[in-house]
């Protein structure tokens, strides 16, 4: 019989090189952080999005494996450095935020030099980062720089009435937003417009990968 809260494992205070990590026991909380550091190590995770804590942990070229797909998990308490994700993340966060004062973690928080190409992402923000040090996969994905200071430049387009939620709350993002990557696949299954439409649509505009 389980516990009606999870158990908590937590992970900090040191340095692990070269190790294979796997999260994801059942009914188990998961605290990576604070001052942890993980180079050149395997993280295998399992673990569902809100038993995913992330309080200040640095992984440097480190392998990422996404075995369950994670939803809206904020990186931004992790700093990232030359690593290689794999696996479904959808609306996760990545980069550095405006610190909260509450979470003194939080200033280590950012990313870069690091591989989504292998990953199957959408709706992920790259916030207060150097976009051009990351690689985005390519498409059916497609990955729309500087979305904030761009914001007018899409809302003006005369989208499917299906699509234009995705592409009119540019202002509502962090004014930081360096890149938003999307999913043209998962946009047909939930809009209707085809992938070849979409990609239609961007055409002429500056500044996307895809």
């Amino acid at each position: 019989m389980h516990s009606e809260y999870p158990d908590n494992v937590i992970i900090q205070d040191q340095t692990l090189e070269g190790e294979r990590l796997e999260l994801g026991a059942k009914n188990i909380r998961y605290y990576l952080g604070p001052n942890l550091v993980l180079r050149r190590c395997t993280l295998v995770l399992r673990v569902p999005s809100d038993l995913l804590h992330l309080p200040g942990p640095r992984f440097i070229d480190c392998n990422i494996e996404v075995k369950r797909q994670l939803k809206e998990v904020r990186w931004y308490t992790a700093h990232l450095k030359g690593c290689r994700f794999t696996g479904r993340l959808f609306s996760c966060d990545f980069g550095r935020r405006r610190p909260d004062p509450a979470l003194p973690y939080e200033d280590v928080g950012g990313i870069e030099d690091c591989d989504f190409t292998a990953a199957h992402i959408h709706g992920c923000r790259f916030v207060g980062c150097d976009a051009s040090t990351l690689k985005f996969p390519r498409w059916p994905y497609f990955t729309i720089l500087e979305p904030y200071r761009r914001r007018e430049e899409f809302a003006s387009v005369a989208w499917p009435r299906e699509l234009r939620t995705s592409f009119t709350i540019f202002d509502m993002f962090p004014e930081t937003t360096a890149a938003i990557t999307y999913s043209a696949t998962i946009l047909e299954k939930e809009t209707g417009v085809s992938e070849d439409r979409i990609r239609a649509l961007l055409r002429g505009h500056a500044d996307v990968i895809y």
